[in-house]
């Protein structure tokens, strides 16, 4: 057996994004001994790619706001397939979660009287995000960081997990390696918090970073935890599209809330032409209306750029699709039309989006305050994930928890913009404060020898396979675009039947030569061993994207099927769930959301 070294813990986070930060920082909280497990460096999370703020009902900039109206606009922007208690919980507790992190010394943008400055954002029916400029991941990081550093936290800096372990019924730990050096790792932990984020690697196109494989879900899938809502994927309207080594950087919502628009190649405001029922009562069709909403007018209607990010992605490729895109198969962003309203309009736009005007400088030598932006939808956010309970965020298996994007529930069908970062704060604190007390309430369970030792046998199969054993000739690298393109082209923004079937048998046939790579050299600095380990779980949930895409015979939210274009009553009322079966295979399962209660279905009556 290869050596390890071992590291023991009361609570084990992995990731160190802002959901698992503020989970390490509650759980130290609590008493708790805390290891935190980051893939890359600290401070490079994902988390710092967040740019247009965090959703709580602050009511600084329109005194009608509530947490009543946050939770409608939720469950109405995730098509009620949300789970309604983390909906509830989330727009009752991220005010004060929000002024918790300004006391920890986060700088936000201030009101003339001082308050923290918010914007609209798309989904929202008043002013919500909370913002530090276009930057405002970067600054929550950056807080939780200065804070958590004085907590006693050991931090493992560029480290993966690549297996959960079990035993007596509960998780007992995590095994995984030094990318710097190949060198094994066990931690040994009552609970375990799972932090890891999205998804996005498994598309071609995407605004996530190299981390986004798909860990969390897939680690805990393997160790016998539910995924539920895997269809639901959300593609950002607004990514890059050129030069075409930056495509998909996102393109922050806050441009369009801070009045950019959305044109075809003829000029054409597109967006006016298809805006929901659902929305008709709160959007404008008059552009001096809209011009109005996003400086603030109470009396205004927002424009249809900020309707949900599933229908404008739609629209985006409606237009390119037929014809009206850009240059550079996109559409155009121009926030520099606001000139002809206001005479100070490019140190208005550089000190708003700061962020934005530098990326555009730099990257593609547009100047974002005289010329549009070319943007398309990139691969951004899974709503779907591990399946946890609203209020203590652990999962079916005992001493696993999960908070953040890993974690599935709040989001329902479509995310909306802003509940991100609000939902890290929210569930993150409350994954890190049960788990405290979960570790206070059990023992360490022993570490399983014959589980451990496969786990070993397993990470290390490529270096052991030879070419005499029918190894692939396809090398990590080009198994993973393969997939890439396979889940771009196949199980999309839109989806038929047919097509998903192929995707299907693609990954089949991927998982079949992923067996039979071979990686030379030896562990350290090893790229292609780190993307071999990697597509094991990116495989994965692409398996489980797909078959749950398979199952929903409808269109909702983020999920459109071109075959069956329409809402399903009766699907509306059912999560999917995925489960790994005895046998291996990954079973599905149609479960009732459960019945909101009479309280809460008044709030969303009231605010229709």
């Amino acid at each position: 057996m290869d050596q390890y070294r071992t590291h023991t813990y009361d609570v084990l986070i992995i990731g160190a994004g802002g959901a698992g930060l503020r989970a390490a920082i509650a759980a130290s909280a609590e008493g708790s001994s805390v290891g935190l497990v980051c893939k890359s460096l600290l401070g490079k999370a994902h988390t710092v790619m967040a740019e247009g703020g965090i959703a709580a009902a602050l009511a600084n900039v329109d005194d009608r706001d509530g947490w009543k109206i946050h939770f409608a606009d939720t469950m109405r922007g995730g098509q009620y397939l949300n789970n309604w208690r983390m909906a509830e919980l989330h727009a009752r507790e991220a005010p004060e979660l929000v002024h918790e992190l300004e006391g920890w010394g986060a700088v936000f943008d201030r009101t003339n009287d001082g308050r923290i400055l918010q914007r609209n954002f798309g989904g929202h029916k008043y002013p919500r995000l909370a913002h530090v400029g276009d930057r405002t991941g970067l600054e929550m990081i950056r807080t939780l960081q200065d804070h958590g550093i004085h907590q006693g936290i050991e931090v493992h800096m560029e480290c993966t997990v690549i297996s959960l372990l079990t035993g007596n019924g509960q998780i007992t730990g995590a095994f995984g390696y030094d990318r710097e050096k190949g060198r094994f790792m066990l931690f040994q932990a009552k609970a375990i918090v799972l932090a890891t984020g999205g998804i996005g690697r498994a598309y071609r196109i995407t605004s996530n970073s190299w981390e986004y494989t798909g860990d969390g879900h897939a680690l805990a899938y393997k160790a016998g935890a539910d995924l539920i809502d895997m269809e639901f994927v959300q593609f950002h309207p607004t990514g890059m599209v050129w030069p075409a080594s930056v495509r998909g950087i996102l393109v922050t919502e806050g441009v369009r809330g801070e009045g950019g628009i959305l044109t075809n190649n003829t000029g054409d405001r597109f967006m006016f032409d298809d805006i929901p029922e659902l929305y008709r009562s709160q959007t404008s069709s008059d552009e001096e209306e809209g011009w109005r909403y996003t400086q603030g007018d109470k009396n205004a209607r927002r424009p249809p750029e900020l309707l949900t990010r599933d229908h404008v992605a739609r629209c985006i490729v409606r237009e390119i699709k037929e014809g009206r895109g850009s240059p550079n198969g996109g559409v155009f962003l121009d926030i520099s039309w606001i000139k002809n309203k206001m005479p100070h309009a490019p140190e208005h736009i550089k000190k708003k989006l700061p962020s934005m005007y530098h990326q555009f400088k730099e990257l593609a030598d547009i100047d974002i305050t005289k010329e549009p932006m070319e943007v398309g939808p990139t691969t951004h956010y899974v709503m779907g994930g591990v399946r946890v309970d609203p209020d203590s965020q652990m999962t079916n298996l005992p001493g696993l928890f999960a908070c953040g994007e890993v974690a599935a529930g709040l989001h329902g069908a479509n995310r909306l913009g802003g509940n991100s970062l609000s939902d890290l704060l929210v569930f993150g604190k409350r994954a890190g404060q049960h788990a405290a007390n979960f570790s206070k309430e059990n023992k360490l369970v022993k570490i399983n020898s014959s589980q451990l030792e496969e786990t070993i046998d397993t990470a290390l199969k490529a270096f052991n396979n030879t070419a005499s054993s029918n190894a692939s000739d396809q090398g990590p690298y080009q198994l993973q675009q393969k997939l890439e393109q396979t889940m771009q082209d196949l199980v999309g923004i839109v989806r038929i039947k047919e097509e998903m079937q192929q995707a299907l048998e693609m990954i089949a046939t991927l998982q079949e030569q992923l067996e039979k790579i071979v990686i030379f050299g030896n562990r350290e600095y090893n790229m292609a061993w780190h993307t071999t380990l990697d597509l094991r779980h990116l495989l994965t949930v692409s398996e489980a994207i797909t078959r749950a895409a398979l199952e929903r015979n409808e269109s909702r939210g983020a999920h459109f099927r071109e075959d069956y274009p329409l809402k399903d009553k009766s699907l509306g009322k059912l999560n999917t769930i995925l489960r790994k079966g005895s046998d291996g295979e990954m079973l599905i399962i149609k479960e009732n959301i459960p019945e909101m209660p009479e309280d809460l279905k008044k709030i969303i009556e009231e605010n229709q």
